[in-house]
């Protein structure tokens, strides 16, 4: 290990702290893991050196200013929010550039006890509960980017359910970056207690140039015995970012986390997506989108990690590569000694449109004991000549039929977006990054 150039010294990161009225034990773990991240590695990818990327700009604090409505926002964003209809939606919360500038909870949800606020105004408001989770599920010290979020995370969002509680409207967020020098590393916090579920919907989204910026989020899902989240997210961020995204969440007892992720942005990314399956019947069902263009490089990682006896995962990765952009695919089933019954299946596929795209498959099985079941599919290819030439037969243009073949092909992931506004959005963003 080597030390490393921080973004901010520790004399400036504790007056940013206490200016921000933090508690003190915030400050603290700022402190120390500014400390980590100058001496930690970058992550080990696979066949990803991540420490030849840009990753010098991570930009400066910048307070936020509030906003009484959507009409404050970017035109793109408000339609994506409200599909080019008038008001705001409730249980809905935005963050531009370093911090939460609107939020809104339902009356009906505040009187059953959910909370849905910045996690700013969490540590303020909720303190003794954010504390008992923040940052339980993802370490500070795991390597140097989870170290540099947990000096510099801003914003985020904290989402509560108590026990019993079941949400039947999803809650959405929005996270805006529209300013190369703020920085932009928001922390999400979900706790879904007893028997509780709840739908969280996100969109990342970016305007204009922003100058090699490095979005450096992540989201800890804590998943209490029978609950269950559903948690969709769809990035759409512009070439000039660099996107690293560490999602995990821990499941109980037969609680159940369902993962649905559109990886539709321009730039290089890093995207890690975990389940936790620490109780016994916890399940987790994973499905992600990705499709790259241009010269982007991209390493997508769905990982599923069984402690509980009779646990269940289930991965579904669909990625679509054209130009010169490369993608490494990693789906990663871990059985851990002691999860018996436990089972985990897996498979991923990658369509390459362009002879200069390339695209790596890599399931990956740890298997620690004997009385489970696991199993994998992997495979990478072009679209095959043989459907376009059966749909062409049927009068279909030889364009329409590979558009549909491609459609098809993603389909398993875009039909399961539990929203019908984010679903269309997906759908148009597929459609724009393939230029059909």
């Amino acid at each position: 290990m080597s030390t490393q150039t921080l973004p901010i010294d520790r004399v400036s990161l504790v007056e940013q702290s206490k200016a921000r009225k933090e508690p003190e034990w915030i400050t603290s773990l700022r402190e120390q893991a500014l400390e980590l991240a100058e001496t930690l590695d970058w992550p080990v990818l696979e066949k990803t050196r991540i420490d030849r990327w840009n990753l010098g700009s991570f930009g400066s604090y910048k307070q936020a200013e509030k906003v009484t409505s959507l009409e404050a926002l970017p035109e793109s964003a408000r339609t994506l929010l409200t599909g080019g209809g008038e008001g705001s939606p409730d249980n809905l919360l935005v963050q531009r550039n370093s911090g939460v500038v609107y939020s809104s909870l339902s009356d009906t949800l505040a009187q059953q006890g959910v909370i849905f606020c910045s996690l700013e105004d969490a540590l303020v408001q909720h303190e003794e509960l954010v504390r008992k989770y923040f940052h339980t599920v993802i370490a500070k010290d795991e390597h140097r980017l989870t170290a540099l979020h947990a000096a510099l995370w801003s914003g985020g969002a904290f989402l509560y359910v108590p026990k019993n509680v079941q949400v039947d409207v999803p809650v959405q967020a929005l996270f805006l970056t529209d300013d190369g020098e703020a920085s932009f590393s928001p922390h999400v916090l979900i706790v879904a207690e007893q028997h509780a579920s709840v739908t969280y919907v996100e969109n990342f989204v970016s305007e204009g140039s922003l100058n090699g910026l490095v979005q450096n989020g992540a989201v800890e899902v804590v998943v209490k015995p029978g609950a269950k989240v559903t948690f969709a997210s769809v990035h759409d961020l512009n070439e000039s970012i660099t996107d690293l995204t560490y999602r995990r969440a821990v499941v109980e007892n037969d609680g159940s986390i369902e993962w649905i992720v559109g990886e539709m942005h321009y730039g290089n990314a890093v995207s890690d997506t975990t389940s936790i399956l620490k109780g016994n019947g916890s399940t987790s069902d994973a499905k992600v989108i990705c499709v790259g263009t241009g010269e982007q490089k991209l390493n997508i990682s769905t990982r599923a990690v069984h402690f509980g006896k009779s646990s269940d995962s289930q991965m579904i990765t669909r990625a679509v590569m054209r130009d010169s952009a490369t993608a490494i695919i990693n789906g990663i089933t871990k059985i851990e000694h002691g999860a018996t019954k436990a089972n985990g299946e897996q498979t991923e596929k990658v369509l390459m449109l362009s002879p200069k795209s390339r695209g790596d498959a890599n399931p990956i099985l740890l298997i620690d004991e004997d009385d489970v079941t696991a199993g994998h599919a992997a495979s990478v290819g072009q679209v095959n000549p043989e459907q376009v030439y059966y749909l062409m037969s049927r009068g279909i243009t030889r364009e329409e039929a590979e558009r549909l073949i491609i459609y098809g092909f993603l389909d398993p992931v875009v039909a399961e977006i539990p929203l019908e506004l984010v679903r269309s959005q997906l759908q148009l963003l597929v459609e724009r990054k393939l230029g059909q």
